[in-house]
C-alpha cells in the first residue's frame, strides 16, 4: 500500500502582512528626520529613489522579464497606473498629516480601512465572512463612528487614507503582476511626475531640499527603502491571503501609530478618542482569537 502524497503548502502571507505593518507604523518616526521637506517634494524623492532599489531586486530575483512582460499588457498597465496614482496620494497626505501633528487622524484613517477591506473584500471579490468576523466588524465599526465624532476638522485626512489605500489594495490582488514587477511598475510610471516635482522645488526660492545636507539627503534616500520593502511585503501578503483577513491585521499600524501619538508626539487625547480605541481593540481581539479558532479546526488530527 502506497502513501499518498502530502500536498504542498499554499506560502502564508501572515508574516508579510505583519512585516508590512510594523514598517508601516513606525513611520511616522522617521518622518520627524525629514520633517523640514515639504509633503509633496518629499514624496516625489520618495519615488525617485524607490526606482533603484526596485531594479535591483528585479534583477536579484531574475524577475526582469515579468517587468518587461507588463508593457505588453494593456489592462495591467492601466490598473497599475491607477494604483500609483492611489498610492501616490495616499503618501502625500499621511506626511501632511504626521507633519501637522494629526497622528490621531492618520490613525483614524487605517482603522476605517479594513472596513473598507471587508467591504471589498466580500462585495466586489464576493469573500465569506464568519458570523465572529462581522462581530468584530460591527464593534469596529462603532469605534470608527465614535471617532468620526470628535474629529470633524480632520475628517478628510481619515477618509483619503481609507479609501486610497483600500481601493490601491484590491487593484494589486487582481492584477495580474508578480509583487515586485508590479511595484517597479508603479514607480516608474510615477518617475515623470516625481521627476517635475523635485524640478519645480529645485527652482523655488527655498531651492531643492535634496542639498540642503549631506545628512538630510541620506535620510531622504532612505525613504526609498522605507517605501518599497513595506509595499512588496504587502503586495506578497494581498496575493496570498483574502484580502478581509488582511484587513483585520492591518490594525497593528494604526495602533503604532496611536501610541506614537499619545508618547512620542503628546498629541492631546479627548476621552472620546480613547473610547473609540477600546471598541478597535475588542474587535482586534475577536478576530484573533476567531482566526485562532479556525487553526485548530483545520488542524488534522493524529490517528
Amino acid at each position: 500500500m502506497t502513501t499518498p502524497p502530502i500536498p504542498e503548502a499554499k506560502p502564508s502571507g501572515l508574516a508579510a502582512a505583519i512585516g508590512a505593518y510594523t514598517l508601516w507604523g513606525l513611520m511616522p518616526l522617521y518622518l520627524l528626520t525629514v520633517k523640514t521637506v515639504p509633503p509633496v517634494e518629499f514624496v516625489g524623492w520618495r519615488i525617485l529613489w524607490t526606482i533603484p532599489l526596485c531594479f535591483v531586486i528585479l534583477v536579484f530575483r531574475k524577475q526582469m522579464g515579468e517587468f518587461l512582460a507588463i508593457f505588453r499588457n494593456r489592462r495591467a498597465l492601466l490598473v497599475l497606473a491607477a494604483a500609483a496614482t492611489l498610492v501616490a496620494t495616499n503618501w502625500v497626505v499621511y506626511v501632511l498629516a504626521i507633519q501637522r501633528g494629526n497622528l490621531y487622524a492618520a490613525s483614524l484613517g487605517y482603522y476605517i480601512n479594513p472596513l473598507v477591506n471587508v467591504f471589498l473584500g466580500t462585495v466586489v471579490l464576493g469573500e465569506k465572512m464568519s458570523r465572529m468576523l462581522w462581530v468584530a466588524v460591527v464593534l469596529a465599526g462603532i469605534g470608527v463612528a465614535i471617532l468620526l465624532g470628535g474629529a470633524l476638522t480632520t475628517l478628510w485626512i481619515s477618509l483619503t487614507l481609507a479609501l486610497s489605500f483600500g481601493t490601491y489594495g484590491l487593484l494589486k490582488k487582481t492584477v495580474q503582476a508578480g509583487a515586485v514587477p508590479g511595484l517597479t511598475m508603479e514607480t516608474v510610471l510615477l518617475a515623470a511626475p516625481a521627476a517635475a516635482t523635485c524640478w519645480w522645488f529645485a527652482q523655488s526660492p527655498t531651492g531643492s531640499s535634496f542639498t540642503q545636507s549631506v545628512e538630510l539627503s541620506a535620510l531622504i534616500m532612505l525613504g526609498g527603502a522605507w517605501t518599497a520593502i513595506p509595499l512588496l511585503l504587502f503586495a506578497i501578503a494581498a496575493r496570498r491571503m483574502d484580502y478581509s483577513v488582511l484587513g483585520f491585521i492591518q490594525f497593528l499600524a494604526p495602533t503604532m501609530v496611536f501610541i506614537l501619538g499619545l508618547t512620542v508626539f503628546d498629541e492631546p487625547l479627548k476621552p472620546v478618542q480613547l473610547a473609540s480605541f477600546g471598541f478597535i481593540w475588542a474587535a482586534l481581539a475577536l478576530f484573533v482569537w476567531e482566526l485562532w479558532r479556525g487553526k485548530r479546526r483545520a488542524r488534522p488530527t493524529a490517528t
